[in-house]
C-alpha cells in the first residue's frame, strides 16, 4: 500500500457548535450529508454510499470538540479522518477543521470530495 499523506481543510461554519456536533457524531446528523445510510453503535460505524459498506470505528471523541474516526481498512495504520470544531473567540466564527489522509495522486481528489460534502453540510444547516 502506498504511503498516504495528510491532508487538512478548514471551513466556515454558520450553526452553533452543539448543532454542528450532532451533524459530525450521529446517525441520523452524518445520513443527512456524509453518507447515504449510516449506522453508529457503540463506536462502531456503518456508512454506506450507493450500496456499497465501509465500517469505521471511533478512535476518540469529546464533545462538541472533535471526533476521529479510522475506517477498518486502515485498522494497524496512523490513517484516519477527523472532524474538529473550534470557536474564533474574538469573533465568535465557528469553524470546521477536517484532517483526512490520502494517497498522494488522490489528494486533489479527496480535498474535492471534502469541498461538495462541506457544501451539502452547509445546505443542510441553512447557511
Amino acid at each position: 500500500m502506498a504511503e498516504k499523506q495528510q491532508i487538512e481543510m478548514e471551513f466556515t461554519m454558520k450553526s452553533s457548535v452543539k448543532i454542528l456536533y450532532q451533524c459530525l457524531s450521529t446517525s441520523g446528523g452524518l445520513s443527512e450529508w456524509f453518507a447515504d445510510d449510516v449506522t453508529i453503535k457503540n463506536d462502531q460505524a456503518k456508512f454506506e454510499w450507493d450500496g456499497n459498506v465501509e465500517e469505521a470505528k471511533v478512535l476518540a471523541k469529546k464533545r462538541d470538540e472533535f471526533i476521529r474516526y479510522q475506517m477498518l481498512d486502515d485498522e494497524g495504520t496512523d490513517y484516519f479522518f477527523e472532524f474538529r470544531i473550534k470557536t474564533d473567540p474574538l469573533t465568535g466564527d465557528v469553524g470546521l477543521f477536517i484532517i483526512d489522509f490520502a494517497e498522494e495522486d488522490e489528494v486533489e481528489e479527496q480535498r474535492m470530495l471534502w469541498e461538495s460534502q462541506i457544501n451539502e453540510l452547509r445546505h443542510i444547516l441553512g447557511g
